[in-house]
């Protein structure tokens, strides 16, 4: 008989690489990079980058049933780009009320499959959970949440378009699952797209391992001083060659 070993019952600090893009006493901000877990769940102890924010910042643990500590918001696993954490509970509580209130100007970069009909707009469409998939979002759900994202085109070529991303709000998925429901899924996400649209795409396109999405810009209030600030986050390396491949030159 094996024997039967409980999960962790909190994150345990490893000691992992982060590109770190701002920081000060109060709160960081970090450079995702693609593949990496936010925070640890069933089937993802360890690797994540609240392992990683223990062992740089000497916690021990979170607060007592807490995987979560400082972590104000969250990027899907394969989406890079900025993330704000919180060193203190006052910060985190702070920073968590902006978004909440849509005070934080959030700024993506995506490749999506297919030429938008308008060059900007405004999607809104209600996001909850799939009727059928439970992994998944959707706007057919049974119950759903208001989502709103704005979108501006900024090059398209070999069937595909370039676009800044705007969400005003923070749904799971919203990003992902707007612009799929536009007809227009973002290159390599094989959740919200198909093989099938992505089959005719050049072979750089075709074959990208993961949803061409990346959040490039922060702009929000510092919880204390009050002062604006904004945070951009550098391309990833296998965006950067993506990019490299389109006849257009990616300036944003």
């Amino acid at each position: 008989m094996w024997p039967f070993c409980d999960p962790p019952a909190k994150a345990l600090p490893e000691d992992l690489p982060l590109e770190i893009l701002y920081e000060d006493e109060f709160l960081a901000a970090i450079n995702k990079p693609p593949g990496m877990v936010v925070h640890p769940a069933p089937g993802q102890w360890q690797g994540t980058i609240v392992n990683a924010l223990l062992a740089r910042w000497g916690w021990q643990e979170g607060a007592p049933g807490n995987l979560r500590p400082g972590i104000i918001h969250r990027l899907d696993k394969d989406t890079s780009g900025v993330l704000l954490v919180a060193k203190d509970p006052t910060t985190q509580e702070r920073l968590s009320l902006q978004f909440k209130e849509r005070r934080v100007q959030k700024m993506y970069i995506a490749i999506v499959v297919g030429r938008l009909a308008q060059p900007r707009g405004e999607i809104h469409l209600p996001i909850g959970r799939h009727p059928s998939d439970r992994k998944k979002m959707s706007v057919h759900a049974r119950r759903s949440r208001t989502a709103v994202s704005r979108y501006q085109v900024v090059g398209e070529a070999l069937g595909i378009s370039l676009v800044r991303l705007f969400p005003e709000t923070g749904r799971t998925h919203q990003l992902r699952v707007h612009l799929a429901a536009l007809g227009h899924p973002i290159v390599g996400d094989l959740v919200y797209g198909s093989v099938r649209r992505f089959c005719d795409l050049p072979a750089a396109l075709r074959d990208f391992p993961r949803q061409a999405l990346h959040a490039r810009e922060l702009r929000f209030h510092h919880p204390v001083t009050q002062l604006p600030l904004t945070v951009c986050a550098p391309y990833p390396e296998d965006l950067q060659r993506l990019f490299s491949t389109l006849p257009f030159v990616v300036g944003v």
